[in-house]
């Protein structure tokens, strides 16, 4: 029946029916990574209360006033429980691409603007520990967009998503990147450095202008015209004065330098460096300035400009006082942060419970949240990863991941929800192929006289909850004026059909497969079945 097909958000694959967010939940007797001073606990306690870490320690159930209650107890007996690991670069969840290229010079646009919380990408990350991302513009520009910096809250809307009290950052990039384009300038390192400095130049005339309009007097003041407003310069007087951080696309050691140099100039802190593959060479300068280093663990090769990378440069970075993180600038190696970790220890012996931070505390410092999130202290936010093994093993498998005390992901429900979601496209699959779907969803020529005398009756679902084809259209009017079904029919026709015609169970058929996890297929029988139409 399709009157059965579970409401969740997002309405697609993985979708949350009813979140899992107990007043309190106490882990018992795991291996608990701190990612603090006190370094990794055996057989230690994790007690959370209200979304936030109330302690860690022994026995803390004999600390619960008038016993369990509505408490959440987990036995960790043979499990690792670490912080929510951090991705200090990620692309997850932007929509519509992540670079303005047109210009050199895109400060003005921002990363929250685009964000798209029904990414699945998200859902995967989750399953991989992760419950931090910073999500940045692309490369294309010596100065790209503003960031996002968001905690990984699948099944609620876009607003959710941001993490509150994170600082604001741009993305500024170097190296090949931004020559590549010969119809903009610049197009060529030298011209990289120019074009910077004359921004930043640019920008601090622009607030000293603010400023110098906003001390005159009342009547002098309307006598004259107010500086122009101006997005672009706004955002980079916002880095001259500390209210913006710099994480900065790089891989040479002489830009990275140059870099150095000019903040140096115009008196501002660079935030990190990000890829910073060549950073190895001059890790005590990087040092000095006080930037972080968000790399990559153990990629080179890729391009002329990366040629120089080895695998130790995490280490060496750390060892020279640099605050050192690993990434992912990807959605598939974000799932997988965890070994990346490892690989501090396999090259250049970072101790374990160090090289956890280089994907936990250590990239909260460089977001500047190390005081919400990033290792397990009282005080701080609830995110948190069960762990059937050590984290720094392949073998580890992600059990739970929890953010703010609510549980995101969880193994044994996540089967659950493959097998439901496998219902759900057989259900949608049957009804496409069927005489009613192939006819377009009763439109002319179909279907035949549905009930209520209506065109297009859906089978299987009750008079009440079917609304004529006639009202679908209305709804979506402004898309086209075809029936939904008729149009989820025609779009994904020559595949999905082809599919079954051959002799593939529909039940086999996996997700995006046939295409039917596709926003209008979703609006179309959310409607039919007497939904308010698609989330979006």
């Amino acid at each position: 029946m399709l009157a059965a097909i579970p409401r969740t958000f997002p309405l697609a694959d993985c979708g949350v029916e009813i979140g899992v967010a107990p007043k309190s939940v106490l882990v018992e007797h795991a291996t608990v990574w701190t990612a603090s001073e006190r370094g990794i606990l055996n057989d230690a306690d994790l007690l959370v209360k209200d979304g936030k870490i109330v302690a860690i320690g022994n026995n803390l159930r004999s600390t619960l006033l008038g016993g369990l209650g509505d408490t959440m107890v987990i036995d960790g007996t043979g499990l690792h429980v670490t912080p929510g690991l951090i991705d200090c670069h990620s692309h997850t969840g932007i929509d519509g691409g992540v670079n303005e290229s047109t210009q050199n010079v895109t400060a003005e646009v921002r990363i929250a603007d685009v964000l798209d919380p029904e990414d699945i990408n998200w859902y995967r990350q989750l399953a991989g520990g992760l419950t931090v991302a910073n999500q940045l513009h692309g490369s294309s520009n010596p100065i790209g967009g503003q960031n996002s910096v968001v905690k990984l809250r699948w099944g609620e809307n876009s607003s959710a998503f941001p993490l509150q009290g994170a600082i604001p950052g741009i993305k500024f990039a170097l190296g090949e990147n931004v020559v590549r384009s010969k119809n903009r300038y610049p197009g060529s390192r030298l011209g990289v450095e120019t074009l910077i400095r004359d921004r930043f130049q640019s920008a601090r005339e622009w607030r000293a202008a603010q400023v110098k309009y906003a001390a005159l007097l009342p009547d002098e003041r309307a006598r004259m015209m107010p500086p122009q407003p101006d997005y672009e310069l706004q955002t980079l007087a916002e880095i001259l004065e500390g209210k913006r951080i710099v994480h900065c696309h790089s891989y040479r050691q002489d830009e990275i330098a140059m870099l150095i140099h000019v903040a140096d100039d115009f008196k501002f802190q660079i935030g990190t460096f990000q890829h910073v593959l060549e950073g190895y060479k001059i890790a005590d300068e990087i040092a000095r300035h006080g930037a972080g280093a968000s790399g990559f663990s153990d990629w080179w090769a890729y391009k002329m400009e990366v040629m120089d990378a080895i695998p130790w440069n995490g280490q060496m970075l750390w060892k020279a006082g640099v605050v050192t993180s690993f990434n992912s600038d990807s959605d598939e190696l974000a799932r997988r942060l965890n070994t990346e970790a490892a690989k501090a220890v396999r090259y250049g012996g970072v101790p374990r419970e160090e090289a956890i931070k280089f994907v936990t505390l250590n990239p909260a410092k460089q977001l500047r949240i190390d005081s919400k999130c990033g290792s397990l202290e009282p005080g701080k936010d609830a995110d948190f990863v069960i762990w059937s093994a050590d984290p720094l093993s392949v073998y580890a498998c992600c059990m739970q991941t929890w953010v703010d005390g609510v549980r995101r992901f969880d193994m044994s429900a996540d089967q659950m929800m493959r097998e439901r979601d496998a219902k759900t496209r057989t259900a949608i699959i049957a009804l496409a192929t069927s005489e009613w779907g192939k006819s377009g969803g009763g439109s002319d020529g179909g279907g035949g006289k549905g009930r209520r005398g209506k065109r297009g009756a859906v089978p299987g679902v009750q008079d009440s909850d079917t609304p004529p084809v006639d009202d679908v259209n209305v709804s979506q009017g402004a898309r086209s004026g075809t029936p939904l079904l008729a149009r989820m029919r025609l779009n994904q026709r020559d595949r999905l059909m082809e599919m079954v015609r051959s002799g593939i169970d529909p039940a086999a058929i996996r997700p995006g497969e046939c295409g039917c996890n596709q926003m209008d297929s979703w609006d179309a029988i959310f409607e039919i079945t007497g939904g308010e139409g698609g989330v979006r």
